[in-house]
């Protein structure tokens, strides 16, 4: 039969033209640019605080902008550079310096808080490495421990604490909140103690350490561990918050110095090399990356949230699937910032929100992000 002319070319040009309709660019599971865009709309603005949002499905960048400006003072749009204060998103990074430490022998996730701190109560030798990192240590928030210790001062005007400082405040104490191991309850002061455990093992600052072993080998080279008056942050955005009379900025708060459970400033640029590295196992092995992924099992019954939710938490990462696909994830909130991270390993697709304004949540925008690629699975 002969074949009609140009036939081998036919299915080529088929391709092309449904590969790039007009005015919009398809990407991968063809899902556009624009229906991604279309869900950040609402923070379109060339006077106001913003977000940035990026999108990794399949090993490619398939979406990376920015919303919104960094501050009110110079109005400069929000951009793949703008450097985010991560806040609880940090924990991540803490989790990964342990985890280093513990591939190096320098520690074990079973070793006791008093090996490191021999001054330490009477109660920190019931607790581990492990109970730190998944939120069984029982600790006291060093939050309320603070506002204790300032009752009528503003927070404008209590002086920030620093990681050293909460572990100061900590041993000080007579008891934990219950038995290590026994319970749940999200602790924002097991993170400032890893980050000393870390100087205390390595005999560096965890800045330095974050440095030397994260951001520099992955090229991360505007991430950074913020210390203010010993470094800056480029391309800074700053925290904002909506009053009544419009926009204030609020970027700094008493735990805005801690950095262990909220301190690295980073951007959508360097977070894309932070998720490669994640993906292709380039810090740590996929072995020496389960212990992060496992669940904690308390001993008193399943993990749960103060609201009664029933949650699943590894080292530095929440492990609750979404609409039946695996998901590892994590959001950060702290004056004037609010940010998340999704990653669903087998879908190979990651969705990473930073906002520098609260009203809004990144994690709803991502996991609408989410839902235009995921097909929804049966429980």
């Amino acid at each position: 039969m002969l074949r009609p002319r140009n036939a081998s070319v036919l299915p080529l040009l088929c391709l092309l033209i449904y590969a790039a309709p007009a005015g919009s660019q398809v990407l991968s599971g063809q899902v556009s640019s624009s229906q991604i865009d279309a869900i950040f709309a609402s923070l379109k603005s060339a006077t106001a605080p913003g977000a940035a949002a990026l999108v990794v499905h399949n090993g490619r960048v398939v979406f990376r902008r920015g919303y919104g400006v960094t501050d009110l003072r110079t109005l400069q749009k929000i951009d793949e550079r703008t450097n985010f204060r991560l806040a609880s998103f940090t924990k991540q990074f803490t989790a990964a310096c342990i985890m280093l430490l513990a591939r190096d022998g320098k520690l074990s996730y079973d070793d006791r808080l008093t090996h490191f701190f021999s001054e330490f109560p009477a109660y920190g030798n019931s607790i581990t490495v492990r109970n730190l990192l998944n939120h069984t240590s029982g600790l006291v928030d060093y939050e309320d421990l603070l506002s204790q210790q300032y009752p009528d001062m503003p927070p404008e005007k209590t002086p920030q604490i620093l990681d050293a400082g909460v572990l100061k405040l900590l041993e000080q104490q007579t008891s934990v909140k219950f038995p290590a191991g026994t319970k749940w309850e999200y602790s924002n002061s097991g993170y400032a103690v890893l980050a000393m455990i870390v100087e205390k093992v390595s005999g560096k600052p965890f800045g330095e350490f974050l440095q030397e072993r994260i951001f520099a080998p992955l090229k991360m080279t505007n991430t950074l561990a913020y210390e203010r008056g010993e470094n800056e942050v480029p391309h800074r955005a700053y925290g904002h918050t909506k009053e009544q009379d419009g926009w204030h900025q609020t970027d700094q708060s008493p735990t805005s110095a801690v950095l262990g459970d909220g301190g690295i400033y980073s951007s959508l640029d360097d977070l894309a090399k932070w998720d490669r590295a994640l993906r292709h196992h380039t810090l740590l092995t996929e072995a020496e990356m389960q212990p992060a992924l496992t669940p904690v099992q308390p001993t008193d019954g399943p993990a749960k949230s103060t609201d009664g939710v029933t949650v699943s938490y590894g080292f530095g990462w929440f492990l609750d699937p979404y609409q039946g696909h695996r998901r590892m994830s994590h959001n950060g909130e702290t004056v004037g910032f609010l940010t998340t991270i999704q990653r669903f390993p087998d879908d190979q697709l990651t969705i990473i929100v930073l906002a520098n304004r609260t009203d809004t949540s990144p994690e709803e925008l991502a996991l609408k992000v989410a839902d235009l690629y995921l097909v929804k699975q049966a429980r």
